[in-house]
């Protein structure tokens, strides 16, 4: 039979890359836009709307942005139903939108804890019910969640991320389970710790030169021994969003450098 490196390709298909104004979800977007994709990509503000539709203009990608908020079923359903008719069916879902607090569980509120869970769980259900009918539609469908090492491990201060992220691991599981008959394929990408605008601080050098003691962390627990870059998901992005991976369903793939695979370094 031999291979086609044009499975790879995405021309002809319209991703919806939820939260990609910057960081991950841009860069996401930008590889996505690469293969052929038209990218559609939303925030919940205007402002952030504008300055990316710019952005994406400079490199040479025609976007298409709207203004909604995930968690707003409403909303939601009425801006895919404009998307299906000023660009297209979506055929491929990133749920990329989230949002961490880093509190010590017993100085959170069950007000905070209910955000979190409502931004990065129920947001990706939300979205992934609205456009799943178009998939099914078309007969096809790629579903991308954005899960987290925290899918898999715990740490201070993220009761509710972690929580949420190994609620979206299963629901990853779930979808696959109840649509995978019909050519729907739903996967996550797990990133390890990214170097990103909203991460600098943590890799700020100290006043005697030394790392930052997070930085420290980190690089001894990545056996790759550095930081990702938004560059490092845009391969798995391309791969999981195209017909190359038409047979992988309800996998996690891990960006991590490693570290889920690494006990440490022995101090």
């Amino acid at each position: 039979m031999g291979f086609d490196m044009k499975s790879f390709r995405l021309d002809g298909k319209v991703a919806l890359v939820t939260g990609g104004v910057y960081g991950i979800g841009f860069g996401m977007a930008e590889a996505l836009g690469a293969a052929g994709a038209t990218i559609v990509f939303n925030d919940m503000h205007q402002e952030k709307v504008d300055e990316a539709l710019q952005k994406y203009k400079e490199i040479g990608i025609n976007a298409h942005g709207y203004v909604f908020d995930v968690t707003d079923e409403v909303a939601v359903n009425e801006t895919v139903k404009q998307i299906r008719s000023e660009v297209g069916i979506i055929d491929i879902l990133v749920n990329n939108a989230g949002i961490i607090k880093r509190i010590p569980m017993l100085e959170m509120s069950a007000e905070d804890f209910r955000q979190v869970i409502d931004i990065d769980l129920n947001g990706p259900f939300i979205m992934s019910k609205a456009v799943i009918p178009g998939m099914l539609e078309k007969g096809h469908g790629k579903i991308i969640n954005l899960c987290s090492m925290m899918s898999e491990l715990g740490r201070e201060t993220v009761s509710a991320y972690a929580a949420a992220k190994g609620g979206l691991k299963m629901l990853t599981k779930n979808i696959c389970s109840e649509f995978g008959e019909a050519n729907i394929q739903c996967n996550g990408i797990g990133p390890g710790y990214i170097a990103t605008p909203q991460t600098a601080p943590l890799r700020e050098k100290q006043p005697d030169g030394s790392r930052h003691p997070f930085d420290q962390f980190i690089i001894a627990k990545t056996p790759a021994s550095r930081w990702g870059t938004p560059e490092d998901l845009q391969g798995p992005v391309v791969f999981l969003a195209s017909e190359a991976s038409n047979f992988v369903n309800g996998h996690i793939l891990y960006v991590d450098g490693g570290i889920l695979a690494y006990i440490g370094k022995q101090p």
